[in-house]
C-alpha cells in the first residue's frame, strides 16, 4: 500500500426505476453534458462533460448504462 496513491472515488449510483441517463446538448455551441434525469420531477443532475467518443464510453461503462438507453435533451 502506498501513501500516495489514492483509489479513484466511486460514482454514485442512481436507481434505474428514479432516474433515467440523458445527454443534455446545447444548441449553440454544441456542448454535451451526460446527466441523470429524476423521472419524478424532470430535475437534471450533472455528472461529466462530454468532450469525445470515448468520455461517453467511459460515462456509460461507470454508471452502467448502454448508449441506446440515452436520450438527447436540448
Amino acid at each position: 500500500m502506498s501513501l500516495f496513491h489514492r483509489r479513484a472515488p466511486e460514482p454514485p449510483r442512481f436507481p434505474p426505476e428514479e432516474f433515467e441517463p440523458v445527454l443534455r446538448c446545447s444548441i449553440c455551441t454544441g456542448e454535451q453534458t451526460a446527466c441523470m434525469r429524476e423521472r419524478s420531477t424532470g430535475k437534471l443532475r450533472e455528472l461529466e462533460l462530454i468532450r469525445s467518443e470515448a468520455d461517453l464510453e467511459e460515462f456509460c461503462r461507470a454508471y452502467g448504462v448502454r448508449r441506446e438507453d440515452i436520450r438527447k435533451v436540448y
